[in-house]
């Protein structure tokens, strides 16, 4: 059908009306706290659904699906819902969050999660974390920006061949509408705009799972029939493999591993917790996401059987994405299945919702990311290391400036994120990385009353080492859902033992 002109009105309507909203919270920045934390009188709900949204980003929208309609060679690689036993470990490591993290946040006044690092270790702990964590969200969130970017680029080349760069001007767009809102609006614009582009982005994937069921000859009964016999309905596989990334004890460990490292050491979400009104409210808005995301996950992977399901009956021109080939030849990315049904497909008007959905998952984390990397750089690093007597007034307006500095760090990232691959693995390998060496400095310091600063160091050092090893040397034998649990213990272990050495001496000393 193409992306129309009514389509248009309601794609343009979206952007304006979003940013809009995001601007008019403003004024309800006066300190950098407020900036960062908001008032703290936010219902619990939504800042659980904020949690939602946050974590769901493009990749997800346009990941997922594709990951179940592409054919894999082993059914543990994807190509089902065997990425629902991931989700299981989401829902263990929110419960354990709830129970070790979020009362050790709620002990101390911290405005960044890295600052409770600080508090137990040292400042040069907290620093080396911090660190890792703009490293990694500028990258990981780069890669985002650019998967927003395939969307707009299906939209546009439809309607618009032989436009030039398509893809950045996507990038752009999707960047600077962002920046905007969040530059004025703070935490505050960042959480209730998530809260309307997660219902955006639900009722666009709802309508656009109803439309493929009426598309399909027969409706589900045929969609149920053509998924069974290509093996997409599997859900559990039992298999102990470290090389295949969906298994239920990769779903199960790793997933839980991956989920207390993103939830519980990543600025990003921990900045939702903290902006709870007490330690109650963040464990249940932490708790409930996870039911919230199992749902949408579901979901997600649901259209991208469907989809599989249509393709069969009404095949691609391109026999690269035809029938979910599009890994073999490794030349054209399975990711552009969905944005491409939506602009060709769907009806106008419904088109355009669903294509708006798609960007409100890709505005809601990217806010979240500028937000979250504006606070950890004033937090953690301007005012303790360059202006320690800093104003609230100086610090909330250089917050502010921050916000758009990171903004266009993040647009040249996701232009450089062109040539890197798979957007889905991509984004999760690179947090995969990082998220070890800093959940094993918090475990150290929650756990622990005998590790101490050096250890802590050496185990990030060591256990970051370590990934980067396992990722150049050994991607293939590894699957990254293994990749946090691995990077965990490796710090975790180097960093105890360090610290019981560097005691053994000391008291050694003493005693001579």
């Amino acid at each position: 059908m193409g992306f129309s002109a009514i389509d248009y009105v309601v794609l343009l309507a979206y952007l304006a009306g979003i940013t809009i909203f995001g601007v008019m919270f403003r004024k309800s920045q006066r300190t950098v706290k407020d900036y960062f934390l908001g008032d703290k009188n936010t219902s619990w709900v939504v800042i659980s659904l904020s949690i939602v949204a946050t974590e769901t980003s493009t990749l997800t929208l346009i990941g997922v699906p594709a990951l179940a309609y592409a054919n894999y060679a082993r059914p543990e690689q994807g190509g089902n819902f065997t990425y629902l036993q991931v989700v299981l470990g989401y829902i263990v490591a929110r419960i354990i969050i709830s129970l070790l993290f979020i009362p050790a946040y709620f002990r101390g006044n911290l405005l960044t999660a890295y600052e409770l690092l600080k508090n137990r270790f040292g400042v040069s702990a907290k620093n080396f974390a911090a660190s890792l964590f703009l490293i990694m969200r500028a990258l990981a969130e780069g890669v985002r920006v650019f998967a927003a970017s395939l969307v707009l680029t299906a939209v546009l080349g439809a309607s618009i061949p032989g436009l030039p760069h398509l893809w950045l001007w996507s990038i752009v767009i999707v960047g600077v509408l962002t920046l905007i809102y969040t530059f004025e609006g703070g935490i505050a614009a960042v959480i209730w705009t998530d809260l309307i582009q997660l219902i955006i982005y639900i009722g666009g994937s709802l309508l656009a799972a109803y439309e493929l069921l009426h598309l399909v000859p027969g409706g589900w009964q045929t969609i149920a029939s053509e998924a069974s016999a290509a093996g997409k309905l599997q859900f559990v596989s039992f298999k102990f493999d470290f090389s295949v990334p969906f298994t239920f004890w990769a779903g199960l460990l790793g997933g839980t591993f991956l989920t207390m490292a993103s939830h519980g050491t990543d600025q990003l979400l921990v900045q939702r917790l903290l902006t709870c009104r007490d330690k109650r409210d963040s464990q249940k808005a932490l708790i409930l996401s996870g039911f919230v995301v199992l749902f949408q996950f579901a979901l997600f992977l649901v259209i991208g059987v469907m989809l599989f399901a249509y393709y069969q009956h009404a095949p691609l021109q391109d026999p690269e994405l035809a029938a979910g080939k599009c890994l073999v030849s490794k030349t054209v990315s399975c990711d552009v299945i969905f944005p491409r049904f939506i602009v060709q497909q769907l009806p106008h008007g419904v088109s355009g919702l669903v294509i708006a959905a798609i960007f409100a998952a890709a505005m809601s984390n990217l806010s979240g990311s500028l937000n979250s990397l504006s606070s950890s750089t004033v937090i953690d690093f301007y005012k303790p290391l360059l202006k320690p007597n800093a104003t609230d007034e100086e610090l909330l307006k250089l917050s502010r400036w921050l916000t758009a500095a990171w903004g266009f760090v993040l647009i040249g990232i996701a232009i450089l994120a062109r040539s890197w691959g798979s957007v889905f693995t991509t984004g999760l390998t690179i947090a995969s990385l990082v998220y070890g060496p800093m959940l094993g400095a918090f475990l150290l310091g929650v756990l622990t009353k005998r590790a101490n600063q050096l250890g802590v160091m050496c185990g990030m050092a060591i256990s970051l080492t370590f990934m980067l090893m396992i990722k150049i040397q050994f991607s293939a034998a590894i699957a990254w859902t293994w990749y946090v649990l691995l990077g965990t213990s490796v710090c975790f272990s180097v960093g105890y033992l360090v610290s019981l050495m560097k005691s053994t001496t000391t008291t050694t000393a003493a005693a001579e």
